[in-house]
């Protein structure tokens, strides 16, 4: 018997807006809200214990002392990764720089409160 990721907790100073900018990026939807603020969000359906981890945005007030020691990769489903890269800026991540050469098949990017996250050149399915 082995374990799997089931959720993902990311510390947020707004949770509400993380949870926005990644239910957009990865087609989720909030299913539950806990009296601490903290939001979830998963695949429309599903919820905690799906095939995909859900996502936990935690309210903080701790300022990030420097690099995430984990990121997410994420990788376009309908579209090529260029295609991908243009509609995630739109809906508000930013290049980052974390030392890369520019000869990555990969961007790095961060969502709206700076968290590094890397947008793959490879496409999956969709789950």
């Amino acid at each position: 018997m082995a374990s799997r990721i089931s959720e993902l907790v990311i510390d947020a100073a707004d949770p509400d807006r993380l949870a926005a900018f990644w239910s957009e990026v990865l087609g989720y939807v909030e299913f539950h809200r806990e009296e601490d603020g903290s939001i979830h969000i998963g695949p429309p359906g599903v919820g905690f214990g799906g095939p995909q981890p859900t996502l936990v945005l935690s309210p903080s007030g701790d300022p990030r002392p420097r690099k995430l020691r984990l990121h997410i990769d994420v990788s376009p489903t309908d579209r090529d990764q260029d295609a991908e890269l243009e509609r995630l800026l739109a809906l508000g991540a930013r290049p980052a720089d974390v030392g890369q050469t520019g000869s990555e098949s990969w961007h790095v990017l961060a969502d709206p409160e700076g968290n590094e996250f890397c947008l793959l050149r490879t496409r999956v399915r969709p789950a």
